[in-house]
């Protein structure tokens, strides 16, 4: 269940939110903070060692941008790792000093536990970890998150307010987190299948490519949007439009005889299996760095 928009705070209560990476997703997170007025552009700040990263960030945000980590770090209530997995352990290493017991750290690098950043950093330092998933860059992510044991009630609030300015968000245990990548995290992948297969299903039949694929991507997103908004379980849903012996239900019957259900959940369950063996090997790299 999607937890209530958060509304934002009055500007003078804006705490300065800091992005280190200025990479498409840091990008996507800024754009939707600005746009729905949560935090003015001028409250933020990000950091890249590419000089076209950075100005890229500029450019589409309205925000400052720097070379510097350090800067960035001291300069920002809310920290914000937006980097390659393999890279949190020496950006960690360069900013730990500049952090204070204001900041909150939030990472969206894949596979970085909570217990390796609780160990590399101060004792008491604020964390929270993010599985966020592409359709950010468009306003409407599906993320879920976990809070290290140090963050507070209000830290959670203010992961909740920057996710949603995105798209949705909830709160899970940090061991559910793989779960998140297999189904969210790598499920536009799975769905952009689903497109393509309807269109390649649709020219099969006769129409014009343009036409297949609009279709089937407006079905999608129709139909999410359908379970969004009412509700109602997909079930009831798939129910009320196959009717009897009609074209729904034959359709749906060679789902069921090509094995969709079971494909699509196997999907799942590998991709997550895939995150945990990610994770436990960025541990053991992690660990030998301490």
């Amino acid at each position: 269940i999607w937890p209530a928009p958060i509304q934002p705070t009055s500007q003078n209560e804006m705490p300065r939110v800091g992005f280190i990476g200025a990479g498409q997703m840091a990008t996507a997170m800024a754009r939707g903070i600005v746009k729905s007025k949560l935090y003015p552009a001028a409250d933020i700040i990000a950091s890249d060692r590419s000089k076209e990263q950075r100005e890229s960030f500029a450019k589409l945000v309205g925000c400052s941008t720097t070379e510097d980590n350090k800067a960035v770090a001291k300069g920002s209530e809310t920290l914000i790792l937006a980097v390659k997995p393999n890279i949190v352990p020496y950006v960690l290493a360069e900013v730990k000093g500049c952090l204070t017991s204001s900041t909150l750290v939030v990472s969206i690098a894949a596979g970085v536990s909570l217990a390796t950043m609780e160990e590399l950093l101060p004792t008491g330092t604020r964390l929270a970890r993010v599985m966020p998933n592409t359709p950010c860059l468009v306003g409407e992510t599906a993320s879920a998150y976990a809070l290290g044991k140090n963050a507070t009630k209000d830290d959670g609030k203010t992961v909740e307010q920057i996710l949603q300015a995105c798209g949705k968000t909830c709160r899970v245990q940090e061991k559910l987190l793989d779960a998140v990548t297999g189904l969210s995290g790598s499920g536009p992948a799975y769905v952009y299948i689903l497109i393509e297969a309807m269109a390649d299903g649709g020219v099969r039949m006769g129409l014009p490519r343009p036409v297949a694929l609009q279709l089937a991507a407006q079905t999608v997103l129709g139909s999410a949007k359908m379970v969004m908004e009412t509700g109602e379980h997909p079930g009831l849903l798939k129910d009320k439009v196959a009717s009897p012996g009609g074209t729904t239900i034959a359709g749906i019957h060679a789902l069921e005889k090509g094995g969709f259900r079971a494909t699509v959940m196997n999907a799942v369950e590998a991709a997550a299996t895939r995150s945990r063996e990610l994770s436990k090997a960025a541990e053991s790299k992690s660990s030998s760095k301490l």
